[in-house]
């Protein structure tokens, strides 16, 4: 028998994405977010979710644009950072040591130093409660060669960061356990 831990957001595991946007200014910031997503295959589609009260939402609503940006795990502590002090207060890119790089395609900056970055167009929001979901569709991913295998990035080599909520904890991924679409064939029933 399970036992009933009442609502909360403890679905395991969270991705740590480190979001991109320019502020009104035109200063390049950076925000770690953890409610966050796939959202649609087609068009290829990210979600995440914030709080009104970051920068980083004026920051979406008033360019209609972001970046996720996917830090390894052994760049925990710079992700971390990134989610405890505002950019209103710092220069996130200066402080964390990152170099921040335009996008040609959508008005937001890329993480030149995280293998994996994801360039996204507002395409809605949706007001939930506390946080605001936003939707953004995907017009092109960038990654570190180092980190491509048969043209796609590799769980192994991009070593993507992720959160347990309910810990307040990083992890990192494991080892492989076989192929998507494969691995549970021998228990479809045959007529």
């Amino acid at each position: 028998m399970k036992r009933s831990l009442g609502p909360a957001t403890l679905a395991l595991p969270s991705p740590v994405w480190v979001i991109g946007t320019y502020d009104s200014a035109n200063a390049a910031n950076l925000m770690t977010a953890a409610w966050a997503g796939i959202a649609c295959s087609k068009p290829p589609a990210v979600a995440i979710s914030l709080r009104e009260a970051t920068y980083t939402y004026a920051n979406i609503v008033e360019r209609k644009a972001f970046t996720v940006n996917v830090p390894s795990a052994s760049q925990a502590q710079v992700a971390d950072f990134l989610g405890i002090v505002s950019g209103r207060d710092v220069d996130k890119f200066a402080d964390a040591g990152l170099t921040a790089v335009g996008s040609e395609l959508v008005d937001a900056p890329l993480v030149a130093e995280f293998p994996l970055s994801l360039e996204c167009r507002l395409l809605q929001t949706v007001k939930i409660g506390l946080h605001t979901l936003f939707v953004g569709e995907i017009v092109d991913v960038k990654a570190e060669e180092g980190v491509v295998r048969h043209g796609l990035p590799a769980m192994d080599l991009v070593s993507p960061l992720l959160f347990s909520a309910g810990e307040q904890s990083y992890y990192a991924v494991g080892d492989p356990l076989g192929k998507a679409f494969r691995l549970g064939r021998d228990l479809v029933r045959k007529p």
